[in-house]
């Protein structure tokens, strides 16, 4: 897997685990809070997104994992 396949695919579970521990009707509930996780990871999306830069891919690219296009 390349460094931005990597980056949604962990952005993606983030988002999926935060609205699973932070919405009252799941099983897995733990607080509300949780829910600021989610606009917290939306928000570094976004600012990816207008940026064109993500810290994440720029580690991962330091670590040897191959960019992608």
């Amino acid at each position: 897997m390349t460094s931005w396949q990597i980056t949604r695919l962990v952005a993606g579970t983030f988002i999926l685990l935060s609205l699973a521990l932070g919405v009252p009707g799941s099983p897995l509930f733990v607080s509300g809070w949780w829910l600021a996780f989610t606009a917290f990871v939306g928000a570094n999306l976004l600012q990816s997104a207008l940026t064109k830069w993500c810290l994440m891919e720029t580690i991962m690219r330091k670590l040897g994992i191959q960019s992608g296009c």
